[in-house]
């Protein structure tokens, strides 16, 4: 609020006198202690991300390199079906071929799933306990 030459405000009304208090030494040691406590939790922030997306890193891996062999199996039984299709004599034969493949097909997507899952349950339950034991130490 502006103030005039007379102690008034802008609207001509008095100001009222509060005295001045100065509390410099609490409010500075609030602001430190706060400082630290922030500071405190940034690191153990950074850490937990840290060391979550190193563990999680791994595990895409894993995922990724499970993916290339299901692509490898899948490229050499199509390899494989058509070399049986153009010596094949019979229609069942090659209905059973195509059955087993799809079942290993169904195995190896299953497997997918449960690795896709634990990839999942491992980063959300890394990232809860860092982020728990963090909480825990700003309170």
């Amino acid at each position: 609020m502006k103030v005039t030459v007379n102690g008034t405000n802008i609207l001509g009304m008095p100001l009222l006198g509060f005295p001045k208090i100065a509390l410099p030494g609490v409010v500075g040691d609030l602001a430190v202690e706060s400082f630290a406590r922030a500071r405190t939790a940034s690191e153990q922030m950074t850490e937990a991300l840290s060391e979550t997306y190193s563990r999680n890193a791994g595990v895409a891996t894993d995922y990724g390199l499970k993916v290339l062999e299901i692509s490898h199996a899948n490229t050499a039984f199509a390899f494989d079906l058509f070399a049986h299709l153009l010596g094949s004599g019979s229609a069942s034969e090659v209905l059973t071929l195509s059955t087993e493949r799809a079942r290993k097909a169904f195995d190896q997507n299953k497997e997918l799933w449960e690795l896709g899952q634990r990839v999942a349950t491992d980063m959300r339950g890394q990232v809860k306990k860092h982020v728990d034991r963090a909480l825990h130490h700003a309170a």
